[in-house]
């Protein structure tokens, strides 16, 4: 079978310098607070983070007395990961694994999916199925935390593209729409400080929040509520992204 875009060792290798630069990095911590609040988690929860890249968040969690298992398709991205927790003196749990199969049934307190990780699969029952690997690998009375892009903060920040200039990489990113704002469609130009050139396009599937809250309580969740960003502001026209705080 042939792999999708996301699961190419290359492209999070090129990539990672423009996604997670010193900016995203420097609101991680605000982030893991945000979690640990919303799940109401005290010292030692178990936490799953579904697709933990680099361990952003997880390693904060992980300051803040969590204990982490971050879950990631990527190997070069688990192993970053677990340079940033021995640099800061934490210990995190790291698996490669394929969120669309990956399940641990009833084992964590809290589980999150961060920074518009969702979405990239080839079809929306794959999508579907993340979601229903995370719901049973939660304890019941578990919260599980989706923040991403949705359809009504695409359309409310769309811009057919922009160029600047991150960690000495020019970024050209160009925009377009696909069906009735079924997708958006991301191409991002890399240009090297030696001129190398990377292009790599890709489509994500929206979903609006109505359509997201719908799927997890249809999954089982017993709540679920939309805010317009970390700090539960509503989820209207100045909504800053999604976030969806689900209780099972």
């Amino acid at each position: 079978m042939e792999k999708e875009w996301f699961e190419n060792e290359n492209f999070w290798q090129d990539y990672a310098p423009v996604m997670f630069d010193e900016t995203h990095w420097a609101e991680a911590h605000g982030v893991a607070k945000a979690v640990c609040e919303f799940a109401r988690l005290s010292e030692k929860a178990k936490i799953l983070d579904a697709g933990c890249g680099p361990g952003r968040i997880s390693v904060e969690l992980a300051l803040l007395g969590m204990d982490v298992t971050g879950v990631d398709i990527i190997q070069s991205e688990l192993d970053a990961a677990l340079e940033t927790a021995n640099a800061e003196g934490v210990e995190l749990t790291l698996k490669k694994a394929d969120l669309r199969t990956f399940c641990e049934p009833e084992k964590y307190d809290a589980a999150v999916n961060l920074y518009t990780s969702f979405g990239y699969c080839d079809s929306e029952d794959e999508d579907l199925e993340i979601l229903k690997n995370i719901f049973a690998s939660l304890k019941k009375g578990g919260t599980f935390i989706l923040e991403t892009t949705s359809r009504e903060t695409a359309i409310l920040n769309f811009t057919a593209g922009e160029e600047f200039y991150r960690s000495s990489i020019k970024v050209i990113t160009e925009f377009s729409v696909e069906g009735a704002w079924e997708g958006l469609d991301s191409k991002w130009t890399l240009i090297l400080p030696d001129g190398k050139k990377i292009v790599h396009e890709f489509v994500q599937r929206l979903y609006s929040a109505a359509e997201l809250k719908k799927k997890l309580l249809q999954i089982g969740y017993s709540s679920a509520e939309v805010y317009g960003g970390y700090d539960k502001r509503p989820y209207d026209q100045n909504a800053a992204t999604m976030v969806i705080i689900a209780r099972k």
